[in-house]
Order: C-alpha cells, then structure tokens, then sequence
C-alpha cells in the first residue's frame, strides 16, 4: 500500500465493489465510507461492467455474491488478469471447498462469509491489500485436504520450475500440502521439528509467501509439489489465514 509523499501517512486502500444488487453495494460503500483507511472508487453489477470502468485501478475488487456458488471461470479470470494488480475478494452466503479451491487457483486472494463482522471484513481487505491470502477458518481443514488430493494427482508432472527450492525443501512442501504438522514433517523426514520450521520460513522467503496456506496454493499452481513418500491421507491441518 502507497504511502503519501506529503504527509508520510499510508494512501486509503482503493476498492471497488462488484455485486448484482444495487442496495448490497450501496451497504457495503457506506459501510467502508466510514473506515478512513478504505475509499470506494467504483461499483458494478458484472464482472464486464468492472473491467470497462476501472476496476484495474483498483487495489481490491470486493465480490459479493448473492448465492453460494462462485462466478464461472470466465468472469474470474477477467477481474484477476485483466484488472490486475488489483487483488479480487469473495463475500460469499456459503462455501463450496471445490468451488473455492478452483477459485484460489484462478487467482482469487480472499474468501469471506458474509456473516462475518464488520471489524473482521475490514481486516480481511487490509490482509489481501496487503498482497497475503484470506481464507475463512471453517474451510481450511477442507480445503487443505483438497490439496493434498491435487497434489497426489500433480505429483507425477514434472515441475516447471523449483524457485530454487531444495530437494529436501520440495520433500517438506509436500508433506505440507499432504495436510501433515510440523512434528509429523519432522518424523518423516527424519529430522527436527525446528529443521522443519527453518525450511518452511526459507521457502517462505524463496517463493514470496508469509504462510503455510499461500506456500501450499503457490507449490500446486507452480506445479512444484513432489509426491510425498508414504504420505497416506492427510492429518488434521492446522487452521491458517
């Protein structure tokens, strides 16, 4: 987020809303009207009006959906690569972990209940602003087994491109998107649980990532997984944002 060159303050987070209904949009604009740190900048009711009127000048586009499903694949990659670098949010009644998990990978940063509160709305927008990944704590179990699935599935392509990440770093994401903690990491590995630590936070820095959630999303859509040995099904995950 910029900072201003007068006064040193950090700039208002730009938003644009986008969301079928004129009186839903209306509601979200007032309500972030009275956060200073959020200024609206735009709103429209589909994704072709979004990308005809600025949303790219956006630095997150806010979706709200009115029933809970996502957009389809066209609509979604319209607003997370043609109005790029702003980052797309969901609201959403509901949540498919499929349907999430095909959105995340489609490029969008944030998934949010529309039950949620004010206060953690406001703080969703500021983590994805923030160039971070938010995903609700009640689908990440879901959601990670579902990654782990992918990366069964993924493991025997070759990747495009390890990030100069090393073998013993391959091994350990994989592990990772199996759905595994730290200690079990560690047992399969053969190593210390605060090896195990050490390497996640040097993929972290290698790959640009600030959490175990957005290094699982980025290995599966870098296709850098590496099948895990003996991995079986995946353990309970810890829940991350």
């Amino acid at each position: 987020m910029a900072r201003s060159p007068r006064h040193g303050r950090r700039a208002a987070i730009r938003l644009f809303l986008l969301g079928e209904y004129p009186m839903n949009r209306e509601g979200l604009r007032l309500l972030f009207a009275a956060q200073p740190d959020f200024r609206v900048v735009g709103s429209a009711s589909n994704w072709a009006d979004a990308v005809g009127v600025g949303a790219r000048r956006s630095d997150v586009i806010v979706v709200d959906l009115s029933n809970p499903r996502v957009p389809k694949k066209s609509a979604l990659h319209a607003l997370t690569a043609l109005c790029s670098p702003a980052r797309v949010i969901m609201l959403t009644p509901g949540f498919d972990a499929s349907q999430i998990m095909e959105a995340l990978r489609l490029g969008v940063r944030g998934i949010v209940a529309k039950n949620v509160t004010a206060e953690l709305l406001f703080k969703s927008v500021r983590v994805v602003a923030a160039g971070q990944y938010w995903v609700e704590r009640d689908i990440v179990a879901d959601l990670t087994q579902r990654l782990g699935v992918a990366a069964s599935s993924a493991a025997g392509a070759a990747p495009r491109n390890a990030f100069g990440l090393t073998e013993r770093e391959l091994h350990v994401v994989s592990l990772l998107i199996a759905g595994h903690a730290n200690k079990v990491i560690a047992d399969k590995c053969g190593i210390r649980e605060r090896t195990v630590k050490q390497h996640l936070a040097n993929m972290f820095d290698k790959v640009g990532v600030s959490n175990r959630l957005e290094l699982a999303l980025f290995a599966l859509q870098e296709q850098i997984v590496v099948a895990p040995d003996g991995a079986g099904g995946p353990a309970a995950p810890r829940p991350v944002r």
